[in-house]
């Protein structure tokens, strides 16, 4: 098992895997919280791939094989467990060789093929709810994952579209979610995410982070999903909502007090 319960999840890494050097300033600094926060456990992330780009001209990544490569790499040299999304079946035998947990995006999470591969691939599995799902959906989501026997399920609260180019966070899908009787983790950067608010690619409001952060611990959700970049305005995707590398650490000591209070309450 990977989720460990005496220890906050935390799933952090760049939006797109750009290259070795963001990949290591990155790691570097996840080693950094590593050492000092002994009440975390920290899953390396990065996509080799944006299948679900707003327009034709953004930059995807640099693809499967060369984003394995590079996922490998960081696993060996930093020793951290490695998490990636997949967009299709075909993909997962090549991608579950590498990492330790498959994920399946938001706007996939109900593709039962793409579900039923990821459970059988013998990696964890993360999901992603919908952003068009009730927390109470995720029941069935799950219960595809179960029925193909999944090492371990995962799922990831990221936001409801709240009208046009918005979404809000509903605090009560942690408790809804956590019925499902698995672990239950909050996206805080893509959560924060202005879907295709920047003139033909998605904006954010980072700024919103650390509060939504905290009162999803505070929620009762077991883990983080923060996206991090060594400087988000150069980032190939979602820099508007990652956190600067430089400022993770003050962000995740506060999101700290906040778990460790709940479960001393």
């Amino acid at each position: 098992m990977i989720f460990a319960d005496g220890k906050l999840l935390l799933v952090a890494g760049p939006c797109s895997l750009e290259s070795e050097s963001v990949s290591r300033a990155v790691a570097e600094t996840l080693v950094r919280l590593r050492d000092a926060q002994p009440d975390l456990r920290i899953v390396f992330k990065g996509s080799f791939d944006k299948a679900n780009r707003t327009s034709i001209s953004g930059p995807r990544g640099m693809g499967m094989d060369a984003g394995l490569a590079l996922l490998d790499l960081i696993r060996r040299d930093y020793g951290f467990p490695i998490l990636t999304d997949v967009h299709e079946s075909i993909q997962v035998p090549d991608v579950a060789a590498v990492v330790d947990v498959v994920q399946i995006p938001a706007f996939l999470c109900r593709q039962t093929d793409l579900l039923v591969a990821c459970a059988q691939s013998g990696r964890a599995v993360n999901v992603k709810k919908g952003q068009f799902l009730s927390p109470a959906d995720m029941q069935h989501v799950v219960g595809k994952l179960r029925s193909a026997a999944a090492a371990e399920i995962w799922q990831t609260e990221r936001g409801t579209t709240f009208g046009y180019q918005n979404l809000v966070v509903d605090m009560r899908s942690f408790a809804i979610m956590r019925a499902n009787g698995f672990p239950t983790i909050f996206d805080a950067t893509h959560s924060v995410q202005l879907p295709g608010a920047g003139g033909g690619k998605s904006s954010g409001q980072r700024e919103f982070v650390p509060p939504l952060a905290r009162a999803a611990l505070a929620a009762g959700a077991d883990g983080l999903f923060m996206e991090t970049h060594p400087n988000p305005a150069e980032a190939y995707s979602d820099g508007p909502n990652q956190i600067p590398t430089a400022d993770l650490a003050s962000v995740i000591e506060g999101c700290l007090r906040v778990w460790r209070a709940v479960r001393e309450g």
